[in-house]
């Protein structure tokens, strides 16, 4: 079995050749055991190798159309590497970027965008991997960004600051989120917001800076600060004030990639915390024996399966191109609640081993941890679906 995505069959809903798919992306993965994300976490290191292979392999053009150089298939394909890629204990916080960030170019994109940028995405020759939308003083209310963009005959002018933008120093691409007219000024809050392609190469030091942002968790996050960045009026993606609607399905597609990596996490703390209690002997019995050890690590388990379940119906009907805001957002939710559970449950089954670096168990804790604030956070969530599902009052 290879571990190129382009050996497999290239149908979707074709199940074999999906679980083809899996079976060479776990090959791949195993070539990146724990010392490696442990050394990588410790460094606060990008992993290189890793995205390297994952490109070479074809899994970061997996949505790519084929006559773009890529692998043209729909987001359950790529929901099911993800899975795997974190049910193999690595991480891919430094691929999902590039998979729903250039869908908006290839949905919304002019023809000579897609011709310049996908094929090159899709070989590997550049890297979008940044997405600059939140900034310090809107959060998630993102028709409140500041971030604004003036035309200026054949260029816009950017100002502004983005944070929480992951893998910036490590992108050649930005996708951006701007303001091309005040909000104030527009007819809706969501109007007058614009989407920039940026190359990101010609503007490090003629206008953009990057400060990385210290975590508890190894994200390769930044703080980016536009001062004056003059950018071709080329850059501009679809039309005009109309970005924050393009935007939205990106939202969607990001929310199911980022359940497949909780649904994944899911499966590699249960398998870890259940081999585990099977091996480990306290007073003369496995402590799996014990119902007050095997009873959280089976409801984990039950969490998982239903959060899958869920994740692979939002991404089918993402496919067929149906509404799945409500599936996506709860997949997201179930997910992350799920990943976060076995978590806890892992490390309460390991005791103090729990806490040790070489267990791998800590590292993937506090990574799992992250999703149940971003890429957007619980709360949130609910709130979208007391007031959209539901029809309760608005909340905020």
């Amino acid at each position: 079995m290879t571990e190129t995505l382009t050996h497999a069959t290239p149908h979707a809903s074709d199940e074999a050749a999906v679980d083809q798919i899996r079976e060479a992306v776990r090959a791949l993965c195993a070539r990146f055991p724990g010392e490696y994300w442990r050394a990588k976490d410790r460094e606060r290191s990008y992993p290189s190798e890793f995205v390297a292979a994952m490109t070479e392999g074809g899994y970061l053009g997996v949505l790519i159309p084929e006559a773009y150089g890529g692998s043209g298939l729909g987001l359950s394909t790529a929901v099911a590497i993800l899975e795997e890629v974190h049910a193999a204990g690595c991480n891919a916080a430094a691929l999902h970027a590039q998979m729903y960030t250039m869908g908006t170019v290839l949905r919304h994109g002019s023809q000579a965008q897609k011709t310049l940028w996908l094929p090159k995405i899709a070989t590997g020759e550049v890297r979008l991997q940044a997405f600059g939308v939140t900034e310090p003083t809107a959060g998630t209310d993102t028709t409140s960004i500041a971030t604004s963009a003036v035309r200026r005959g054949d260029v816009y002018v950017i100002n502004g600051q983005k944070v929480w933008t992951s893998r910036a120093e490590h992108s050649d691409l930005m996708v951006l989120l701007a303001r091309t007219t005040p909000k104030d000024q527009a007819a809706r809050k969501a109007d007058g917001i614009s989407v920039f392609l940026v190359d990101m190469r010609a503007a490090r030091g003629h206008g953009m800076t990057i400060k990385p942002i210290r975590t508890m968790i190894n994200h390769a996050t930044t703080e980016v600060f536009f001062d004056n960045l003059e950018i071709p009026a080329s850059c501009l993606v679809g039309e005009e004030g109309r970005g924050f609607r393009y935007i939205l399905d990106g939202m969607n597609a990001e929310r199911i990639l980022i359940a497949a990596e909780c649904v994944g996490d899911n499966r590699w703390f249960v398998e870890k915390a259940s081999s585990y209690a099977r091996e480990r002997v306290v007073f003369g019995r496995p402590i799996g024996q014990n119902q007050g050890v095997a009873f959280p690590i089976a409801r984990a388990h039950a969490q998982g399966r239903a959060a899958r379940l869920m994740t692979y119906e939002a991404a089918r009907l993402y496919d067929l191109g149906q509404p799945c805001a409500e599936e996506a957002n709860t997949a997201k939710l179930l997910a992350s609640e799920a990943s976060w559970a076995a978590a806890d449950t892992c490390l309460q089954t390991h005791g103090g081993f729990g806490f040790a670096e070489e267990y791998d168990v800590e590292r993937k804790f506090r990574e799992t941890r992250l999703y149940q604030v971003a890429p957007i956070s619980t709360n949130l969530i609910l709130s979208y679906l007391a007031e959209h599902v539901l029809g309760l009052p608005r909340s905020y």
